[in-house]
């Protein structure tokens, strides 16, 4: 399968049989090299609620049919846009016919924010376990560090990681490169990063430093095949 990183903290995954989108910040995403009316998607996973993380996944659902894949919360909310979607919670795992779902922690927060200013609570963040064959791929979503991470490395053998080094809103690049000592990934992939000025920071620098696996600081629009 090819997994390719498109800025923020958006992933495809393209297998034999699916075109799966990890949470679609498109519009409004200046580094996003997507356009979310010819985007291919079967499955949207979201990781939380946040704006930058849903992105354009109404939009993109709506125009392709694509399922859903999130924390109860957020489904249920989706779901009452008329989409389809799947919600599940946190140490919950799930087969489908793409492969298998389950959320990790994440320790941050969760709503949606509408145009007139409204937050909509949508439940607990998470981190996405997604395995597809013999292959896993944590994406840990948007999180600050904490000691589980090492016990989701020790329980899961993980060949593809991506974490959050963007600091502010997530942890950092110190804080990001215990997470990667204990996540133990074949390779590490660092997201959200440079969006917003806030964020900004210098992947190599940080891959240069991850001292398990291999750091890899993709380009957007750059794919790993595993």
């Amino acid at each position: 399968m090819k997994i390719t990183y498109h800025g923020h903290s958006v992933v495809s995954v393209q297998t034999d049989s699916h075109h799966i989108l990890i949470d679609p910040f498109i519009t409004g995403n200046s580094l996003c090299d997507l356009d979310p009316n010819t985007v291919k998607a079967d499955v949207i996973l979201l990781t939380h609620g946040h704006n930058d993380h849903v992105g354009d996944t109404v939009a993109i659902a709506k125009r392709t049919g694509a399922s859903i894949v999130a924390l109860n919360e957020l489904a249920v909310y989706l779901g009452q846009q008329g989409l389809d979607a799947h919600g599940m919670n946190i140490g919950g795992a799930y087969d489908f016919d793409f492969g298998r779902v389950k959320f990790t922690q994440a320790f941050h927060s969760s709503s949606y924010e509408e145009e007139d200013g409204t937050f909509i609570y949508t439940g607990m963040p998470g981190g996405i376990l997604l395995t597809i064959d013999d292959k896993t791929i944590y994406h840990v979503g948007d999180t600050a560090l904490f000691s589980d991470l090492k016990l989701i490395g020790e329980r899961n053998d993980i060949d593809l990681a991506f974490v959050p080094i963007g600091d502010n809103f997530t942890m950092g690049p110190e804080d990001a490169l215990v997470a990667c000592d204990w996540i133990n990934a074949d390779i590490v992939v660092p997201v959200h990063y440079n969006t917003f000025p806030v964020i900004e920071q210098d992947p190599v620098a940080f891959t240069d430093k991850v001292a398990t696996g291999k750091g890899m600081p993709l380009k957007v629009g750059e794919s790993i095949t595993l």
